[in-house]
């Protein structure tokens, strides 16, 4: 088949690749626009862009593929099915008219459970055990189209957003292949989604990471881990932005002030009240510093047992 593929970040590569290597025709590949990146603010492609030009693929970037000019190259690439796979836009009805078998998406949640542009994230963020992939015919509403094919894994107690991320990029590759052949046979009924069990989660915005000492010690570790590597935890010590990359939570300790430091040595580590419990600091950054491991920085610097992190109610 005449395929177009249209994706953006890392998680669309291994589905991209699989494409590639596989015995269709990837006939074009549609992605976001060159964006500035780090302090010089150099301009950078998106990781798929890299990756189809390794393959000598045309590729497309539009600010917003709906319009006009948008309409008129997918058309002239004439593709039996479009996959998409974290694009990053919202298509329009007319761009999903154009392929002959519709359009594919591959999805990174169990749906109906987590629609939106941030799945993973929000899955580990509220606690879930299991998540996994769901391949989708596209329509026009934001992922409310008939699912094909699922793919569970469970999630590990520790695993980041980061991490997940990776695992779900390669079975969300090895779900579409399965899915784009048994579809193009005529071998899947597609499936209505059940409304009822319909939940709609927000993007990620850069305040989402700041910590509230007052939540459980395991919600405080779910967050910390669902916003790794962003927008990434973060809380005020003395004034100054305190970074928390990982943490362990410890349930059977307790503190007076959510928020306050209970341990803090290099020996027995940064230990923090949560409402509930609360929370031993594995990873950590200070402004202007490295990402390193608590006990280390604890081993140069002093945090005062009492200090009282972020804002509380006390």
């Amino acid at each position: 088949m005449r395929i177009v593929f249209m994706g953006t970040p890392e998680f669309a590569l291994p589905s991209l690749k699989a494409l590639l290597e596989s015995r269709h025709e990837v006939v074009g590949v549609f992605t976001q626009p060159d964006r500035p990146v780090g302090r010089g603010h150099k301009l950078d492609s998106p990781p798929v862009k890299k990756l189809a030009e390794q393959y000598k693929v045309p590729v497309f970037q539009f600010e917003k593929v709906r319009r006009q000019a948008g309409l008129d190259a997918m058309r002239a690439l004439n593709p039996d099915l479009v996959v998409t796979a974290a694009f990053g836009q919202i298509l329009s009805q007319k761009l999903l008219d154009v392929p002959r078998l519709g359009t594919m998406n591959v999805h990174a949640s169990l749906l109906p459970r987590h629609r939106g542009a941030a799945p993973i994230n929000w899955s580990i963020m509220q606690d879930d055990k299991v998540t996994g992939v769901t391949t989708m015919l596209t329509d026009a509403g934001l992922d409310t189209g008939d699912m094909l094919l699922k793919a569970e894994t469970d999630i590990d107690p520790e695993e980041t957003a980061g991490e997940l991320t990776e695992r779900l990029s390669e079975i969300g590759a090895e779900l579409l292949i399965k899915t784009i052949d048994a579809y193009e046979n005529g071998e899947i009924t597609p499936e209505k989604q059940d409304e009822s069990r319909m939940t709609y989660d927000p993007m990620l915005e850069k305040g989402m990471g700041e910590i509230d000492w007052r939540k459980g010690a395991q919600e405080v570790h779910n967050l910390v881990r669902g916003v790794n590597p962003w927008p990434g935890a973060y809380t005020s010590l003395n004034g100054e932005t305190l970074k928390i990359w990982k943490t362990r939570v410890l349930a059977d300790i307790e503190g007076d002030v959510a928020g306050s430091v209970l341990k803090a040595s290099a020996k027995e580590g940064l230990v923090i009240a949560c409402g509930a419990g609360a929370v031993e600091v594995l990873e950590l950054q200070m402004p202007g510093g490295k990402h390193m491991q608590a006990k280390a920085y604890l081993s140069g610097k002093n945090i005062a047992v009492g200090t009282v992190l972020g804002e509380t109610d006390e």
